[in-house]
């Protein structure tokens, strides 16, 4: 198969998926790494149940393990390369107040609602955050290390190291007419994208 694959990145669903996570979280607000982990993890599940990721963003391994490129910026104490107008409408993120240690959190300013996901995809996040929602995010980040996607990425002395999706799908046992299937479909949604927002 030539070259990797690329889904359509959809910023209302995605911040839908991150606000149907902090609203199971409830209070206190969810730590931003939590929300990084639990959205790659179901992005993840998605990939293997359906062959269609959540969000549609790009995968890349980091120090503490995978995560979803845009959202990571999004969710970034100081910003990050990419912003969302959608996404600050409806999600911030916001340091603990006097907390020694300078954790960082994401709290809903308003509900964008849940109008974009399915209810396998919410099923998903709910099954989810109910393995992962209440552990430590730094336990969460050490296990997602044990995913074979994952590469560290200072032993090749980078920052970040892109995960390309046809590995990632053959590490979840898809067969090449699977993943050329998958392939089709997300070329199709991107070009249909092309057209109706270009």
């Amino acid at each position: 198969m030539s070259g990797d694959i690329v889904f359509s990145f959809n910023d209302i669903k995605t911040t839908q998926a991150a606000a149907f996570l902090i609203k199971l979280h409830g209070q206190p607000s969810m730590s931003y790494l939590g929300l990084l982990k639990m959205l790659y993890i179901s992005d993840r599940r998605s990939l293997q149940y359906s062959g269609y990721p959540i969000t549609g963003d790009s995968f890349v391994s980091m120090k503490y393990g995978p995560v979803l490129t845009r959202i990571y910026d999004y969710v970034k104490p100081n910003g990050g390369f990419t912003s969302s107008e959608y996404w600050s409408e409806y999600i911030a993120t916001v340091p603990a107040p006097h907390d020694p240690n300078k954790k960082v959190f994401v709290t809903l300013i308003a509900d964008p609602g849940d109008d974009e996901l399915s209810l396998a995809e919410e099923e998903i996040m709910e099954a989810v955050y109910q393995e992962f929602g209440q552990l430590n995010p730094f336990d969460v980040a050490k296990w997602t290390h044990s995913l074979p996607e994952w590469i560290n990425p200072q032993e090749k002395g980078q920052k970040v190291v892109d995960i390309k999706v046809v590995d990632l799908l053959q590490y979840l046992k898809k067969t090449d007419d699977e993943i050329q299937r998958i392939k089709e479909i997300a070329d199709r949604e991107r070009y249909l994208d092309g057209v109706l927002n270009g």
